[in-house]
């Protein structure tokens, strides 16, 4: 069966400066998304662009900073470029003509910093030369030279001219045949529920909910439960003890916003089993495991402790809100005097060092972000030592040790 995803493919475009990324960019999305000119940093933050994929569904293409940049500003644009490569599920490694005809060494010129990288970060690579006009010998002697070379011989590269659209067909093909498995396989709610099973929703609209419309995590849900053939029943708090007693038999799931977890487990019926949407979000997002395993670390918090909150999204917090206002209160019932940081979007600790400032990171539901990157995040923790958890998870542990 085939499950329509909550995230999308994101699809990272890497090289030099100059190298034709913009003008590739603009060539797989059909549209002028990427300024082009020959000035060298054209492309400062990375920029993005959302299209639908045939065979594959939505994906994102991003076009990021040269990392060769050696302008003023070059270190921050590359911290960008590879902050991007953090969220990327395939990685088009962009080398134009140009290039190969000026350098001496092709391993050279792969083995440097920035594209030694992006082999290192083990992701799914297609080698893409640009500026491919049959016509030039430069493409000639390319095609040549990197035939009998290691990577390009076991991993060909595909030869793109973004002014004519030559090989457009072939480089969306590639892409495709790149797609990890686990793309297409995983659902939201596979491991939490069966097709024909019946699933209680209950979604508080809250001041937080975008008016007229439901917040990403539980349209989400709705619609990967609808395509598993699941059967839906939806509340909210003030009708979830109406909707219960209205149901000839009780709910095989239910699943709720975190924040109402005392409320539902405490009126749920025994035999109903209870999540989050934040829960599920997780396990869909990142390690489930890692974050059941950091969410240990609120046990240990003391007033000389510091937390770092992290949300995915950018929005105007509300006297309700989860992040800014629920989780801080309950954590200073333990702590009343630990220090707490927040970040929202990209704007997370880099290295480290900057990790190593905190003795827990507590990370939201991540509907905005896609898996890839959500790992990444729990690696770099991990790999620096400090516990990381998620919103659901964190909420669970501090409400059974209030």
């Amino acid at each position: 069966m085939e499950v329509v995803k909550a995230q999308r493919l994101f699809i990272g475009i890497f090289g030099n400066t100059n190298s034709g990324k913009s003008s590739l960019m603009n060539m797989l999305t059909g549209q002028s998304v990427s300024i082009v000119s020959e000035v060298v940093g054209t492309t400062t933050d990375s920029v993005q662009k959302s299209m639908e994929l045939s065979g594959i569904g939505p994906a994102v293409f991003v076009d990021t900073a040269g990392f060769d940049d050696e302008s003023e500003l070059g270190k921050k644009r590359i911290a960008k470029t590879w902050d991007a490569l953090a969220k990327c599920d395939i990685v088009l490694a962009v080398i134009s003509t140009e290039e190969l005809a000026k350098t001496d060494s092709v391993a050279k010129l792969i083995n440097a910093q920035g594209f030694a990288k992006l082999q290192q970060s083990k992701k799914p690579l297609i080698w893409v030369i640009t500026k491919s006009d049959n016509k030039t010998k430069a493409v000639q002697t390319a095609q040549a030279v990197l035939a009998e070379t290691e990577p390009f011989k076991s991993n060909p590269p595909v030869f793109v001219d973004s002014v004519s659209g030559k090989n457009k067909d072939l480089l969306f093909k590639a892409i495709k045949e790149k797609v990890p498995q686990d793309f297409f396989e995983a659902s939201l709610t596979e491991n939490f529920c069966k097709p024909g099973e019946n699933v209680l929703l209950v979604m508080p609209q809250d001041s937080q909910a975008p008016k007229g419309r439901l917040i990403l995590p539980q349209v989400q849900t709705i619609r990967d439960l609808l395509d598993r053939k699941v059967c839906i029943h939806c509340c909210t708090q003030e009708t979830f003890l109406q909707t219960i007693a209205a149901l000839k038999t009780p709910p095989d799931l239910i699943i709720t916003d975190s924040q109402l977890f005392p409320f539902i487990h405490k009126n749920k019926p025994a035999a109903s089993r209870l999540t989050s949407f934040s829960i599920i979000m997780a396990a869909h997002k990142g390690d489930i495991e890692l974050f059941m395993q950091g969410a240990n670390a609120i046990q240990k918090l003391t007033d000389k402790s510091r937390v770092l909150i992290a949300e995915a999204c950018t929005h105007v917090p509300a006297t309700e809100d989860i992040g800014t206002v629920k989780i801080p209160a309950m954590l200073k019932k333990i702590a009343p005097n630990l220090q707490i940081d927040f970040v929202r979007g990209t704007d997370f600790p880099q290295t480290t060092e900057e990790l190593q400032k905190y003795d827990l990171i507590i990370h939201c539901g991540a509907c905005m972000f896609n898996r890839a990157y959500v790992l990444e995040r729990q690696h770099n923790a991990e790999q620096a030592g400090v516990p990381m958890t998620n919103y659901g998870v964190a909420m669970l542990q501090l409400s059974a040790n209030s």
